[in-house]
């Protein structure tokens, strides 16, 4: 263990030095690292930068990094803050997930291109789940569905995004299944997942569609029941006794990967050794456990052989987007 934090740490240490222009250089160097949270707090997007915080942050014995919050456009705002305003900044990462992904692919970024920005990392995966607050009268997935099948408007869904975003396809998914026409489907956008649980809480919504991570922070409260966890097979910890899709009859399954990426002016010096740094991390068994913790399952891709998943997975995506004739946004 002291051997892997002095070699990520001779990795991080000559990029983590270098000041902004024209500043000073500052006495402790390492605490410029900042991770950006293109939402607000409380999602999975938070739980991405507090999980690589808290990793490099015991394995390099380095102070934590900042975390900055900057919600809007599910994404959008942090990916343009970056791309036009601060594009070469070396200790800047941006959490992202495969929603953002999907949101780039869709063209909710705009004219926004994968190979606008640098992907650093992905170090973990959860899944899509439907959930409900513990006190409502649907124990079961199927009778979710079944009261949205007689009356679409009834049932109110709390999602991340509008049409075409990562929720609303996981649910258009489930529901179509269940003979619904998904553009029947009332919902609300709301801006990430702890925003999502903060209006079901409040009663403004009767159901979400989100990720397990972000689920397992409410589910110990006692204040949600999962109805169903969009994995292959059940999932272990506090989930253990939430069916997935597939069991109750609807063959839906839906991962999400979580990792960050970097402005497109970063240099090949600096990029590659954040990626060698998260390479690094990604290897320790205490990560491993760090990551179970946040709810998260094994997933590791980094630099160049990420950028060819996320380069596949927008091609998977728009397959799945012309099955509901979503047109890209431009």
């Amino acid at each position: 263990m002291r051997m892997l934090r002095t070699f990520l740490f001779s990795l991080l240490l000559p990029s983590l030095a270098v000041a902004a222009p024209g500043a000073a250089a500052a006495a402790d160097p390492v605490a410029q690292a900042e991770c950006l949270v293109p939402s607000k707090p409380g999602g999975a997007m938070d739980l991405t930068c507090k999980l690589a915080r808290q990793a490099l942050q015991d394995q390099l014995g380095a102070p934590p990094m900042k975390l900055s919050y900057m919600p809007g456009g599910v994404g959008a705002v942090a990916w343009h803050t970056l791309v036009s305003q601060r594009r070469a900044e070396p200790n800047t990462l941006v959490a992202f997930s495969g929603g953002s992904v999907l949101n780039l692919a869709r063209g909710k970024f705009g004219k926004a291109s994968l190979e606008d920005v640098r992907w650093v990392a992905a170090f973990g995966a959860d899944y899509g789940m439907v959930a409900v607050p513990a006190n409502s009268p649907y124990r079961t997935l199927g009778q979710l569905l079944g009261a949205m099948k007689r009356d679409p408007q009834r049932i109110l869904v709390g999602m991340s995004g509008t049409i075409g975003s990562q929720d609303w396809m996981k649910m258009a998914l489930l529901v179509n299944k269940a003979g619904v026409e998904p553009r029947k489907m009332r919902f609300v956008a709301l801006e990430g997942g702890g925003e999502q649980f903060v209006a079901m809480q409040a009663g403004y919504v009767q159901a979400i569609s989100g990720d397990t991570s972000e689920a397992l922070l409410h589910v110990s409260e006692g204040t949600v029941r999962v109805l169903a966890v969009l994995s292959e097979r059940r999932l272990p910890g506090l989930l253990a006794g939430v069916p997935t899709a597939r069991e109750q009859g609807y063959d839906v399954v839906w991962p999400v990967i979580r990792g960050v990426w970097m402005g497109p002016g970063v240099s090949e010096r600096d990029y590659r050794r954040w990626v060698a740094a998260f390479a690094g991390m990604d290897a320790s068994p205490e990560f491993a456990r760090l990551r179970e913790q946040a709810g998260l399952y094994p997933f590791s891709l980094t630099g160049d052989a990420l950028t060819g998943y996320i380069r596949k997975s927008i091609a998977d995506y728009n397959r799945q987007a012309a099955q509901f004739n979503l047109v890209r946004e431009r």
